[in-house]
């Protein structure tokens, strides 16, 4: 049986408590990333293949179990060609040169501006050759994002490089039904909404939002950051992300109390729980994304080339935020779901999964909806799996409510004072040995004290002297 290695925050099967799964992050400080490393996970095992996560850290010295134990290495990435991800992608870069094993990079994206202009990434523009030139070492080509990464990288001499968008927009395989439930939205629909702190801060979603909230009182926000969901279920405002009052999911926001705010630990409930909306809009592009997965329209307001591009790619309804942000009418809910046209991003979609398919062909690597059943077994495994709900505004009061925090931070205190126990008696242990040792050695003769003091001592006092003089 072929082993893959998946870069990912945790697998799909793995179901961790809303505690736990915060004090890890294995959602990467995104719950976006789940999405499409979900997804890869899915389509990559069959009958012939296993996939195993390996986390989302950068063990360099693992490559040799890494070639001795898995047949390839597969890299989902968002927009990891951008300038504070450049740490990271340069650790990756040395973990990929050690490895013997094909590489396969699915969906990397450059980030910059609504124009195109890569100015900004010219800094970190090595970092990104090596990287490249490391992947393509192992593999037949590399799968981008869109149009501005595939051209990034081409004007920098990379040849086989292939527009393949994001792997999460395959979790069904070429199947996609997306369709308007309803004629048209009033202001009893259900509509979710999502962005960036950025967005919120800097580029006038704030205004987008509390028009909405005020207009449509079955709003709910669906954030991603681990902050987000941190503010959720703990009211931890020690983040910088914190500053951001505007954003609904603090504590100081009406939506919070309100209730109208989630956060999603895992995909598989995520995109469950917005099958009953009827639009979905904002500037995240997985948490569009995760509604369009729904079956649930959705428009995205791009603020920059990352989400661009993949619109562009899937023929996913957008609008640009700048233009919203001086029009918020314009960002109506109603108006943009009225003007939604989903021909494009359905109608082609099996087209695009067939260049997909065909991409991983080519790089050695079979899909279970090839290969497989489709996935079918992955569904039924997903679905039997007790995951936990998203993560709701901490403003009950009931026992119910403490009972889940206040029993896991026993637990870790538990944990804790054990760990502490053990350290002291290990402690205990070494000092005494010390003790035996120092015990054991005689101390020095008298004469050879004193001969010590005569070598050590006269030219110490010499210059000593010479010195007050």
């Amino acid at each position: 049986m072929k082993r893959i290695l998946l870069r990912s925050g945790k697998s799909p099967y793995d179901v961790l408590s809303v505690e736990e799964a915060l004090h890890r992050d294995v959602i990467a400080t995104n719950a976006g990333n789940l999405i499409f490393s979900d997804a890869a996970h899915k389509i990559l095992e069959t009958p012939r293949t296993e996939v195993v996560s390996n986390g989302v850290g950068t063990d360099v010295a693992a490559a040799a179990r890494i070639n001795a134990e898995y047949d390839a290495f597969v890299v989902p990435l968002a927009n990891a060609f951008r300038p504070s991800f450049e740490g990271r992608l340069k650790r990756l870069t040395r973990l990929i040169g050690k490895l013997r094993i094909p590489v396969v990079v699915l969906g990397v994206g450059a980030q910059t501006g609504l124009g195109y202009d890569p100015a900004r990434l010219k800094p970190m523009e090595q970092s990104v050759r090596e990287f490249c030139a490391a992947v393509l070492e192992r593999s037949a080509s590399i799968g981008v994002r869109g149009e501005f990464t595939e051209q990034y990288l081409r004007d920098m001499g990379f040849r086989d490089v292939e527009v393949i968008g994001c792997p999460s927009m395959f979790l069904y395989g070429g199947d996609l039904d997306v369709r308007k439930k309803v004629p048209e939205l009033t202001a009893d629909a259900r509509v979710a909404v999502n962005g960036s702190h950025s967005a919120v801060q800097k580029q006038g979603l704030d205004r987008i939002i509390g028009r909405t909230h005020a207009r449509y009182p079955n709003l709910c926000f669906v954030g991603q950051n681990i902050s987000d969901a941190r503010q959720l279920h703990w009211r931890d405002l020690t983040d910088p992300n914190a500053r951001v009052t505007a954003m609904p999911t603090h504590p100081d926001h009406p939506m919070y109390r309100e209730g109208k705010v989630r956060v999603y630990v895992d995909p598989v409930t995520w995109i469950g729980d917005l099958r009953s909306f009827d639009f979905s809009f904002g500037s995240r592009i997985h948490g569009n994304i995760a509604a369009l997965l729904a079956g649930t329209p959705a428009t995205v307001l791009c603020g920059d080339s990352r989400t661009l591009e993949l619109c562009r790619y899937f023929e996913i309804p957008h609008m640009r935020l700048d233009q919203a942000a001086k029009d918020p009418e314009a960002a109506d809910p109603a108006r943009l779901y009225e003007q939604a046209d989903l021909s494009g991003l359905v109608g082609n979609h099996a087209e695009r999964f067939g260049r997909f398919v065909r991409f991983l062909d080519a790089n050695g690597l079979q899909n279970t909806f090839t290969h497989g059943d489709g996935g079918a077994a992955f569904d039924e495994k997903m679905r039997a799996l007790p995951f936990p709900p998203g993560v709701r505004p901490w403003n009950e009061t009931d026992l119910a409510s403490l009972s889940s925090r206040f029993g896991w931070l026993h637990s870790q205190v538990t944990e804790l004072t054990q760990d502490n126990a053990l350290l002291r008696r290990e402690l205990a242990k070494t000092q005494k040995t010390k003790a035996q040792k120092a015990a054991a050695v005689p101390a020095p003769a008298a004469s050879v004290y004193r001969r010590a003091r005569r070598v050590v001592g006269r030219p110490l006092r010499r210059a000593l002297q010479s010195g007050r003089q």
